[in-house]
């Protein structure tokens, strides 16, 4: 690769640059501090555009790369030290667990080409997804309804829906009973 050749200027951040300084003082001072609650760590990312739903938890050390690219459902929980890398956007349904230490990453560069051009790919993960600790998402991953991903394993493809998922690269490894108010008769 020729780093000289890199061209990001396509790419979009989403907000000013102003609005952008603001969120890196307020993350780095509040939302990944020890202080410990959720009530106002939810409110702080809604303040800069998060989208989050009722009964919400964000736990202390969290990272949000760009608040306003993350949506979160209702009763959804985001573990301490996860990290949520989104250049692009990041939906986590309802009644999830993304486990402490769970790293999101929307973006990747283009290692086979000279210019290293950066591609940001969204992460979708459904209702009552189970991401375990210190486990992996890539770009463009789709979590399906009920998934689980294991302690430390990385997801590089999509989650099967009802399914536990384990690895590097994550596979299949046994199906997940699905509670009562998922559906299950």
């Amino acid at each position: 690769m020729q780093l000289d050749k890199f061209n990001n200027s396509t790419f979009s951040r989403g907000r000013s640059f102003l609005v952008e300084t603001a969120w890196r003082l307020a993350e780095g001072l509040l939302l990944n501090s020890f202080l410990p609650g959720s009530a106002w760590r939810v409110a702080l990312l809604r303040m800069f555009g998060a989208s989050i739903g009722k009964g919400a938890v964000i736990k202390p050390h969290v990272r949000v790369k760009f608040p306003w690219k993350l949506s979160i459902g209702e009763h959804s929980w985001v573990g301490e030290s996860a990290w949520i890398d989104n250049l692009a956007e990041v939906h986590i349904g309802s009644h999830c667990c993304i486990s402490q230490g769970a790293y999101l990453c929307t973006g990747n560069h283009h290692w086979d080409r000279d210019t290293f051009d950066l591609e940001a790919r969204p992460i979708r993960i459904e209702d009552h997804c189970w991401i375990g600790a210190a486990t992996k998402l890539a770009p463009g991953v789709v979590c399906r309804e009920g998934a689980v991903l294991t302690l430390g394993s990385t997801a590089a493809t999509d989650l099967e829906p009802w399914q536990v998922h384990a690895g590097m690269p994550a596979r299949p490894i046994r199906p997940r009973p699905k509670p009562v108010e998922a559906g299950n008769d």
